[in-house]
């Protein structure tokens, strides 16, 4: 209703005298059914404001204020309600625009016209006349969206009704299709080149939610008027296009990382370090997947440059400095760009498949071995299936949080770091609280007496729930970003590749861990805590780092950046807040097993 009242208020007034007097009364009746619904709306922190907001435009159109205010009012009033009470703004895949014709035909051509002229014959009938969609005025102030949404639910006070019998997917298809009724097929045409070769248009429109909300008024403010006009014929009728651009271009970093300097540059720190942020996990964070599956240590040296850049703009450098960084990062874009616009044959997928799940896997594998190990020594098979079942629910609830986030919620980048980082940092914490005990035990001696007479009675049915939770926990932080990284392996092709080089990395894992485990059985049982311990210990301090790293990608810490050395395996970052926490859990690992000596000696 309020892109309606946005869009059809310049047809009522002109300059503040009323030209259509039934316009002008049919505006005036939505801004004050606007505002009725709102008041009526559950109760929310934001609804006074809402209110507030839906009173000064009806304010705005008593007093016949320009189209443009009125349309800032409206659109304004619009996303401040789906920010306050958000619902589904695109759709979850892209839309197969050619099949919505013949549901146009079907449903709509009668009232608005084969061509979308508004001149069917049921709506000559009608007063209103239905829409016309060929309005090139008009269809630039609507969104995709609202298309979407008059045709969900109807618009209240006219004859247009809801379509909720029609599909999700078709009427989303159905929206787009409409949308190409105010283009021609030379803009059509034109608008394929503007969005294979205009980096500034590809920025805007990120995203289907991103294209589903701009309107072509929104995208010319950034770009101008005829390549917005151009892009938006176009994408209506290729919407895919966004889709597979996002996963391939870094064209928006890029452009955030312009903005970021032209806003320092301003005197705007806190807009360009939010800008800086926003050039990663908008940017980058899509494409890490992708990148990483042919070459890993590029994209840990794109992510080192960008932390040192936002590490510059906290410390505030000088703007040689920072352009200086800008131009290194643009070099590594460059560098991936060329990477990634070639193909990848089939021994590079089967390398980077292998690779990945071995990388990936290693750390939960000797978690989850240690467990195994340290069970068996303490003649407790029974516990086994908890420590089993902790790490195959960790792979089915990896594989379902990978669907709901890839097909419902579309998971940000930021969520990504955030999710990793909290559970590196949890896994920590608890690595060090069984690291500092098993090495409590390592001193205690008279093994075989106290694994028989304490520890049967100490793993108690809290302890299997324990052992349960660490397993699933240990698993699962590394899960979901290994499928992620799959899923972009697939889309390269080379299938055979790919599972060739899964099949093998299981391989390489099964035979580790049949070693690990063998080697342990083998300790004597003082030896085999210590070595335990140890082991506990430095993982602890290596997912502490990485936990640390993931935050500060999700711009929840800030990276004081240093000239040093990146060593993904160790979880060491160059930065001070990464290196200095994982100093803090070394320092922490070894007062622990200091006092664990002290007090066996006291007791000796």
């Amino acid at each position: 209703m309020l892109d309606y009242l946005a869009v059809d208020y310049p047809g009522a007034v002109k300059d503040g005298a009323i030209i259509n007097a039934s316009e002008f009364e049919e505006m005036r009746e939505f801004a004050k059914t606007s505002q009725t619904k709102l008041a009526a709306l559950e109760a929310h922190a934001e609804q006074g404001a809402l209110v507030a907001q839906a009173q000064a435009l009806s304010g705005a159109i008593e007093a016949k204020q320009s189209p443009a205010e009125v349309a800032r009012l409206a659109k304004a009033l619009a996303n401040h309600l789906l920010a306050a009470y958000p619902v589904p703004s695109s759709p979850a895949t892209a839309p197969q625009v050619a099949l919505a014709s013949a549901v146009y035909q079907a449903q709509c051509a009668a009232c608005h016209g084969a061509t979308g002229h508004g001149d069917g014959p049921a709506g000559l009938q009608l007063e209103p006349r239905p829409v016309d969609f060929s309005d090139k005025d008009r269809a630039r102030e609507r969104s995709t969206f609202a298309l979407y949404q008059a045709i969900s639910q109807g618009i209240e006070g006219t004859a247009m009704p809801g379509f909720g019998t029609i599909s999700e997917s078709d009427r989303w298809a159905l929206a787009f299709f409409i949308g190409q009724f105010a283009h021609d097929d030379a803009e059509v045409k034109a608008g394929e080149k503007v969005w294979t070769d205009n980096a500034a248009v590809r920025a805007q429109l990120t995203s289907l939610d991103a294209l589903s909300r701009t309107t072509q008024a929104d995208l010319a403010k950034q770009v101008g008027e005829a390549p917005a006009a151009q892009a938006m014929a176009y994408l209506h009728s290729h919407p895919e296009a966004v889709v597979q651009n996002r996963s391939l271009s870094f064209d928006v970093a890029r452009q955030k990382l312009a903005q970021s300097v032209q806003a320092y540059e301003k005197g705007e720190a806190a807009r360009a370090t939010d800008l800086a942020l926003s050039a990663y996990l908008d940017g980058v964070e899509p494409i890490e997947p992708t990148l990483a599956t042919r070459d890993a240590a590029l994209m840990g040296r794109i992510e080192t440059a960008m932390g040192r850049y936002r590490s510059m703009l906290t410390g505030k450098a000088a703007m040689p400095e920072l352009r200086a960084q800008v131009n290194a990062i643009d070099g590594l874009f460059k560098e991936a760009d060329a990477l990634l616009a070639s193909s990848a044959d089939a021994t590079a997928a089967f390398l980077g498949s292998f690779t990945i799940l071995v990388r990936e896997g290693l750390e939960a594998l000797l978690v989850v071995v240690a467990m195994l190990a340290f069970l068996r020594k303490a003649e407790r098979g029974d516990m086994l299936r908890y420590v089993h079942a902790g790490w195959m629910g960790a792979l089915a609830m990896g594989a379902v949080t990978w669907a709901i986030a890839t097909y419902f919620v579309s998971i940000s980048g930021a969520s990504r770091e955030v999710t990793e980082g909290l559970s590196s940092l949890f896994a920590a914490v608890v690595l060090l609280s069984v690291g500092m005990w098993m090495h409590q035990k390592s001193m205690a001696g008279a093994w075989q007496k106290y694994l028989h007479d304490k520890l049967s009675a100490a793993l108690s049915r809290k302890s299997a729930w324990f052992m349960f939770g660490l397993s699933f926990i240990a698993v699962y932080r590394e899960v979901f970003e290994t499928i992620l990284f799959y899923a972009a392996l697939w889309e390269q092709g080379n299938h055979d590749a790919v599972l060739g080089g899964l099949v093998s990395g299981a391989v390489v894992l099964v035979i580790i861990a049949m070693a690990l485990l063998r080697f342990s059985a083998r300790l004597p049982i003082g030896k085999f805590f210590t070595w335990s311990s140890a082991l506990v210990a430095v993982l602890a301090v290596v997912l502490t780092g990485k936990g640390i790293a993931a935050l500060q990608e999700a711009g929840w810490l800030e990276a004081w950046a240093f000239n040093g050395p990146r060593i993904d395996l160790l979880g060491i970052y160059p930065s001070l807040q990464g290196v200095g926490a994982q100093l803090l859990m070394a320092a922490l690992v070894l007062c622990g097993f200091w006092w664990n000596a002290r007090v066996a000696r006291v007791k000796s």
